[in-house]
């Protein structure tokens, strides 16, 4: 798989100030990612702005745990050698567990967290090969039902708790399809605090997902801070007012939960591999998120 050719000259120069062993350091962990790490569904990757986080002081790579009888994959990132960490549940994109949400799984463990983040589609199929994003929804992700992914998140939150992991200090965050999962999971009572970026909040409740994140906002356990674009084409505004009138009416977890909403961004603009990257917006959204960690004992 190769690179769009309007990406090969930002990719090949050196960005400012970096020395020329930086610069080939760079390129050889994205052509490495680019050629096996991304979903076939997103290539090709913006590789000028993609991030590669390294692995060094890091105890990162796959690994499994078994739920029902099943043996989930997933992702794990965790400082070397340290017990008693935080734990961060990363939920996927709609594309999987591919190289962007391992980087940012690398991301938090360069903070002191376990970073997990579970394949959930695994049952039904591995996303990362599709090149058509519909056939991708019809194949595999409107056959995940919602009561699954909830029981593979506990399993995550035992795994992590087994090796290393402090469980009574869990938060969890995702993208897209895994932001709409994070309001469900605010729900359970099994973290203290999420981020969702980017996720659904309204649908029409089927047999494999009930509920969706408006129907639950009066009961959530946990506050959620919401980062939202503007210009998102897929999420309404009037849908995150819709939310936002029904955390104002529920628990103190939902009344303490927040929105920004960024004017200038769209969808998905913390993927720093696609077009859809907005860099003041990610950058933002990024500190903001670790920051409501903190204030809200996931830490």
């Amino acid at each position: 798989m190769s690179l769009r050719d309007d990406s090969r000259s930002d990719f090949d120069s050196l960005r400012p100030g970096e020395s020329t062993e930086q610069g080939a350091t760079r390129r050889t962990a994205l052509k490495a990612a680019i050629g096996v790490g991304y979903a076939a569904a997103v290539l090709p990757v913006a590789a000028q702005t993609a991030i590669s986080t390294s692995a060094e002081g890091l105890k990162a790579g796959p690994i499994k745990y078994t739920v029902n009888g099943f043996e989930v994959p997933a992702y794990a990132a965790a400082p070397a050698g340290k017990t008693g960490l935080p734990v961060i549940l990363v939920i996927q994109e709609i594309f999987g567990v591919h190289e962007y949400i391992a980087d940012t799984c690398r991301r938090f463990a360069k903070l002191g967290y376990l970073a997990i983040a579970p394949e959930l589609y695994a049952r039904q199929g591995d996303p990362r090969g599709y090149t058509d994003i519909p056939k991708l929804q019809a194949d595999i992700v409107t056959k995940v039902p919602d009561a699954q992914v909830m029981a593979d998140l506990d399993g995550a939150l035992a795994y992590s708790g087994a090796n290393g992991g402090n469980v009574a200090k869990a938060g969890i965050t995702g993208f897209c399809w895994g932001g709409r999962i994070v309001w469900l999971y605010a729900a359970t009572g099994k973290v203290k605090a999420g981020v969702a970026w980017y996720g659904r909040l309204v649908g029409q409740p089927s047999e494999l997902t009930p509920r969706h994140p408006v129907d639950v906002a009066a009961s959530l356990q946990a506050p959620v801070l919401g980062l939202y674009g503007g210009k998102d084409q897929g999420i309404p505004l009037d849908t995150v007012d819709k939310m936002k009138a029904a955390l104002a009416n529920g628990t103190p977890a939902a009344k303490a939960s927040s929105f920004v909403v960024y004017p200038e961004a769209g969808h998905a603009f913390h993927a720093d591999y696609r077009p859809s990257y907005v860099k003041s917006a990610a950058d933002d959204g990024w500190q903001r998120a670790t920051a409501w960690f903190k204030a809200n004992g996931v830490v």
